[in-house]
């Protein structure tokens, strides 16, 4: 098996970044315009906040410039994705940070300033300049964070150090996307073939347990060779992190990632809480894994592989989107119309290339088309990807056209409600439609395993990250040997006494790209679990419900997205969306175990 490079693969396979700019020479044409425009923006400071006109006018076109920013990125960093090796687009994406670290200087005396207003003069100013009112939310958003905002100064001199401090996790892509280079292995079809992340989430799966382990084995070997400078790179963000925390007088990075978007800390404290609580669950699916696969000595490589043999269901990927559109049928005619346009005007990126970068998101900004990146393989589990990524892309879609620019955006925290609350309908499209007991129970199987790696897993992620700034914090350095202590002790815990303790597996911290992202992969865990609540209501519920959850897709940021989600249906301050997912995986377990015990032994 050889991965094509970027030039062999067929034009309706790329996404068309025309759309954005229909020559790198258009690019270049709109940076020169932005890198002119940000030295202008320091001149407003002076005359910020004398009336309620200028603070109007100056708030109005520093988002002028962001949005001109905002596509200048959009379209290096695209273009650099799909060819990490590229040098000319890794220089675009270069130069484009420099700018916005430009940017975020000129621009950081924007809240220090409108944290010198009085509430009263503030207020003023609000009657004074009635176009005020487009922007009270950001004003609320800013007012809030008066304890832990710094002068103007001081705020410029942190951001100007912004280029130095993104260097570990640019180095970290960098390494781990183009330098890092996997040795062979041996696949289903006796073939060796060079290793790389999208074929290893197959291999992982393989039937044959030998594949899994030598697939295994290769991987970690290659991340265990980088696993010092690795410790490096994540100890430096880590590090930035804290850093941040500290300077902005919060209590932990955790509290100043989670503060930016409001959250409250117990959405936090109560996700940990209730996955420890239930925790036997998983260790009763671990039990289950290893006596389907009848092993004496299971292990972590074999914790992916289907318990129902080879998977029943595969698509390419025209016969992916076409069932994606069956199974996404409950959110309505119009939902359905923004997924054919995704699906049918090359705003997908499909298939696995050289040097392409792994996994898959959904981008792009408020002036562009939602660009997905996938890296296809004919399996299920692209199709739920498909599915999870044009969640993301309907909701950027909604939010654009129903949202002004300040509002044109999201907070993680709710994009990933809106992905998992597309793989959850097509969970239940598939029980709803499948009788076979074997393809039924393969789809069980797959729903408990995606359980598994986006609640458990995720929530797993979380505890490590939150351990590691501790550490960080109380002075401990976070060497390889430390990390892969606190990573293997921890993965013990979760998959329980019937997973084999030891082995490289207390090495995947190395491999996992999330952990860059600042407390970002708790909010897969309550994205998953609230996805639960909201399928379920749109699934079975009544048609308020489903257009209480498309309103919710059309929100942006326009509120805080605590307030957002109590809107669409679930209160993510208390735990008991947690509980129904809980219970959904606990019936979905049994129903699994007794399909099973029917028509598998």
């Amino acid at each position: 098996m050889t991965i094509p490079k970027r030039k062999d693969v067929p034009e309706n396979l790329k996404w068309d970044l025309t759309r954005i700019f229909k020559s790198d020479e258009d690019w270049e044409d709109e940076y020169t315009r932005v890198k002119k425009e940000i030295p202008a923006l320091s001149t407003i400071k002076d005359n910020f906040t004398t009336s309620g006109t200028s603070l109007y006018d100056g708030i109005t076109q520093i988002f002028a410039v962001t949005r001109h920013l905002e596509k200048v990125y959009t379209y290096a960093s695209l273009s650099s994705d799909v060819d990490t090796k590229d040098a000319h687009y890794l220089g675009l994406v270069s130069q484009v940070q420099g700018l916005a670290n430009q940017f975020d200087a000129a621009t950081a005396f924007m809240a220090p300033a409108i944290l010198s207003l009085s509430p009263e003069k503030l207020a003023a100013f609000k009657r004074e300049e009635p176009r005020l009112a487009d922007y009270n939310h950001l004003l609320e958003q800013i007012t809030r964070m008066r304890p832990y905002t710094l002068s103007a100064q001081e705020e410029k001199l942190v951001a100007d150090a912004g280029d130095a401090m993104s260097a570990s996790e640019n180095t970290y892509n960098v390494l781990t996307n183009s330098d890092m280079e996997f040795g062979y292995t041996q696949n289903d079809d006796g073939e060796m073939v060079q290793l790389s992340e999208g074929l290893y989430s197959l291999l992982i799966q393989s039937q044959n347990r030998t594949i899994r382990k030598e697939a295994f084995d290769v991987m970690y070997a290659t991340y265990g060779q980088y696993q010092n400078s690795l410790a490096a790179t994540l100890s430096g963000v880590v590090k930035k992190h804290n850093y941040y925390a500290r300077v902005h007088h919060y209590k932990s990075a955790r509290d100043c990632a989670i503060n930016e978007n409001n959250v409250p800390a117990a959405v936090y404290d109560t996700l940990i809480a209730e996955v420890n609580k239930h925790i036997d669950l998983l260790h009763e699916y671990v039990a289950l894994r290893k006596q389907i696969l009848g092993l004496k000595d299971l292990q972590m490589w074999d914790i992916y592989v289907p318990l129902t043999g080879k998977p029943s269901l595969s698509y390419t990927f025209d016969a992916a989107k076409a069932e994606a559109q069956k199974a996404l049928k409950p959110l309505g005619a119009d939902y359905l119309k923004q997924v054919d346009y995704i699906f049918n005007n090359r705003v997908i990126d499909v298939v696995e290339s050289k040097n392409k970068v792994t996994g898959a998101y959904s981008g792009g900004c408020y002036d562009t088309d939602a660009y997905e990146l996938l890296n296809w393989e004919d399996n299920i589990d692209s199709l739920y990807t498909l599915v999870h990524e044009t969640g993301h892309s309907v909701h950027s879609m909604y939010t654009r056209q129903n949202q002004p620019y300040v509002y044109g955006n999201y907070p993680i925290f709710v994009a990933e409600i809106a992905s998992t609350t597309n793989e959850n309908i097509l969970t239940e499209y598939f029980l709803a439609h499948v009788k076979d007991p074997k393809t039924r129970a393969f789809v069980l199987n797959y729903y408990l395993d995606s359980f598994k790696g986006t609640l458990f897993r995720q929530a797993q992620f979380a505890e490590f990250e939150q351990k590691i700034h501790e550490m960080d914090a109380q002075g401990e350095p976070l060497t390889a040997d430390r990390l892969n202590k606190c990573y293997g002790e921890l993965n013990q815990r979760y998959y329980g006494d019937c997973v084999e303790p030891g082995g490289e597996i207390a090495k995947e911290w190395t491999r996992i790209p999330h952990f860059y992202y600042n407390f970002y992969v708790y909010q897969y865990a309550t994205g998953f679990a609230a996805a639960t609540a909201l399928a379920n209501n749109v699934v079975h519920g009544t048609e308020e419900q489903t257009t209480a959850y498309v309103n919710f897709l059309k929100s942006g940021s326009s509120d805080y997205p605590v307030e957002i989600m109590k809107k669409a249906g679930v209160d993510m301050t208390q735990p008991e969306y947690l509980e129904e997912a809980f219970a959904t995986f606990a019936k979905r377990l049994a129903e699994f175990k007794q399909i099973v015990q029917n028509n598998f032994n």
